[in-house]
């Protein structure tokens, strides 16, 4: 049956709402992130002139944003492999049949209801150099204390685990969700075809689970890329010498703490234009090789 609305302009009245909300908070931020990427400001950021793409040459001429554009790279691998990964084993846990089950996922799930400064604030308080538990064990136990802070290698592996962990239960709901839904007679045909359970999971689980665990990683590149600002900040700061200064904090730093408003534009098109580059190329590729079933 064909609906009819009482008007050609109804449709959009109903949805003007929506589209104001998103042209004010949105689309007209994007587009002025643009425009103003092609001034430079002065004076504190009082005053701008127009340099056209001067922003983006020095930025791309830059040592330390390159650096920064390579943290980023690495900071992102690491929380999709990571996060994925240990999701899974976790969700593969807890997709058996055992008793309170309900119970141990509800508790998995709660790291990522913490906003990103409480849970950085917590592993903080956990690997602080002198009163920090585990260093406290570390102490105990083998002797040693690391300094997770100011190390530049302990730094980028402690926000990493922090970002992962905090990102776990969001991975584990979809995942856990993804098993779930399983057919359970194609895994038992496996196995009464001879399989084992490990060639059970390659073969049959992991390929029925393909389309989330590829929504998975476009999500966590994304989180990766805006969502963890809060963990650096409250962790690092971006040190030690920039050793975690990824593209959002540094964005951070030259438009709220140097008033570089023309540079910071510059730097959020770009990291748009690259997130949006790279989900395309997960596309092209990736998705390829994603099994929807049929």
């Amino acid at each position: 049956m064909e609906s009819k609305f009482p008007s050609r302009w109804f449709p959009l009245l109903v949805l003007l709402p929506t589209l104001a909300v998103c042209g004010l908070f949105l689309y007209y931020p994007v587009a002025q992130s643009f425009s103003w990427g092609l001034l430079r400001s002065a004076f504190m950021g009082l005053k701008s002139m127009y340099v056209g793409t001067q922003n983006y040459v020095r930025l791309f001429t830059s040592s330390d944003y390159l650096h920064s554009l390579w943290v980023s790279v690495l900071f992102a691998g690491g929380i999709v492999f990571l996060g994925i990964t240990s999701a899974l084993g976790v969700a593969l846990l807890a997709n058996r049949k055992i008793r309170g089950a309900r119970i141990y996922r509800t508790l998995l799930i709660w790291p990522y209801a913490l906003s990103p400064a409480v849970a950085g604030t917590i592993w903080l308080f956990l690997f602080n150099p002198t009163a920090g538990v585990v260093n406290f064990i570390l102490r105990r136990t083998i002797g040693i204390a690391p300094d997770w802070v100011t190390s530049k290698s302990l730094a980028i592996l402690l926000v990493v685990t922090a970002a992962v962990w905090k990102n776990l239960g969001y991975n584990i709901v979809f995942l856990l969700a993804g098993l779930q839904n399983v057919p359970g007679q194609v895994i038992e045909a496996a196995r009464i075809d001879g399989a084992g359970s490990w060639r059970c999971f390659w073969r049959v689980t992991f390929p029925l689970l393909s389309p989330t665990i590829f929504f998975l990683a476009i999500m966590n590149m994304i989180y990766a890329f805006f969502g963890a600002f809060g963990l650096i900040d409250v962790l690092t700061k971006g040190g030690p010498d920039n050793a975690t200064n990824i593209l959002i904090y540094n964005l951070y730093r030259d438009a709220f703490m140097h008033n570089k408003w023309g540079m910071a534009s510059a730097q959020s098109v770009i990291l748009f234009v690259m997130v949006v580059g790279l989900t395309l190329i997960q596309f092209r590729t990736t998705g390829r090789r994603v099994h929807y079933g049929g």
